[in-house]
């Protein structure tokens, strides 16, 4: 760093300022920051999840106070109103900061908290984008997707300006985080980012025109005990007109509580709806044993986790430990 005009020493001209404290913005800043919150709460008795490392957790099973943090935005929560604030009070003699209270926005989602459970939704965010590309107006729609058309890289289509197609998609994708009925089209339209036409941007609007008749939807997680955690998988076979590839499909629930769900096109052919299903199968057991181990920190065990699926052969597989002919190459592409 130079040294600052009007503070120049002098006879020290040509030296310069050697930086001893990470600025904010500048490229280890953010690992510094990470590092001083990380030993400050390990010196408070706080123990980093291993799934998760911005998530900090405290207590026993009945007394606890989590933490998490997302850059410099801290959610706290716990089992009673007292630790909460010795939490709160710890970070305050820290670092400087200001509390908001009672959660009802985080990182652009609203939170409505009451006796019979949470609400979660992202309204106000959704009435922002229909603004700002102009679609307040027309008609709705009761489907994100048409069920009788395929979208394919429509080579023959009219070209549509690619900054406007990439700000759309990008935006949706934001949305869900908390609309799980929008992931499946969000994720096909953004496969055709480089080169959009017209097809494909009349595809975005109608998912824009279904969110306007949809602004109130969210998720509620209802207040209650059951923590029985469990998986659903599904696939089409060679949905993908260009690639004839297939899309996975999968949404894991803890109790009642709908927490997680993806769609991905699969990165290699399936030879067979078998294959497809099995594939979306494995994808899905891959999330469930992250969130188990996750729930092991607070204290959640399980012993017997269930996965769904509406394939009779891809369970037998799943069942068999033995590889036979048939599922040769089910063992080389995905047990090598």
């Amino acid at each position: 760093m130079e040294q600052p005009e009007g503070y120049v020493a002098p006879g020290q001209e040509r030296k310069v300022c050697k930086l001893v404290k990470s600025l904010y913005g500048l490229k280890q800043a953010p690992k510094q920051w990470h590092e001083k919150f990380d030993s400050t709460m390990k010196s408070n008795s706080f123990k980093i999840n291993e799934c998760d490392k911005c998530v900090y957790i405290k207590g026993t099973t009945n007394d606890y106070v989590i933490v998490c943090l997302y850059v410099d935005d801290m959610l706290i929560m716990g089992s009673s109103h007292d630790l909460i604030m010795k939490t709160k009070n710890m970070l305050k003699s820290k670092f400087e900061m200001s509390m908001m209270g009672k959660l009802n926005f985080f990182l652009g989602l609203q939170i409505k908290q009451s006796q019979e459970g949470i609400y979660i939704s992202q309204s106000k965010y959704t009435k922002e984008l229909l603004k700002k590309f102009g679609i307040e107006e027309g008609r709705t729609v009761t489907t994100p997707m048409a069920t009788n058309i395929k979208i394919d890289t429509d080579e023959k289509g009219k070209s549509v300006d690619q900054t406007k197609y990439r700000g759309m998609i990008g935006s949706l994708l934001y949305l869900t985080a908390s609309g799980p009925d929008i992931l499946y089209v969000v994720c096909i339209c953004a496969r055709f980012q480089s080169n959009p036409k017209q097809s494909h941007l009349s595809a975005v609007k109608r998912i824009f025109r279904y969110l306007k008749g949809t602004i109130q939807y969210g998720l509620f997680y209802p207040d209650n005990e059951n923590f029985s955690l469990k998986g659903y998988s599904d696939s089409d076979y060679a949905g993908n007109i260009d690639d004839c590839k297939s899309t996975s499909g999968s949404c894991q629930f803890l109790g009642d509580c709908f927490v997680s769900w993806f769609s991905k096109k699969q990165n290699c052919i399936s030879l067979s709806t078998t294959e497809a299903e099995y594939i979306s199968a494995a994808f899905c057991c891959n999330q469930l044993l992250w969130m188990k181990q996750t729930l092991v920190d607070y204290k959640c065990s399980f012993e017997i986790v269930p996965i769904f699926c509406d394939n009779t052969s891809a369970t037998n597989i799943a069942q068999n430990p033995i590889h036979h002919n048939r599922t040769k190459h089910i063992e080389v592409q995905h047990h090598f």
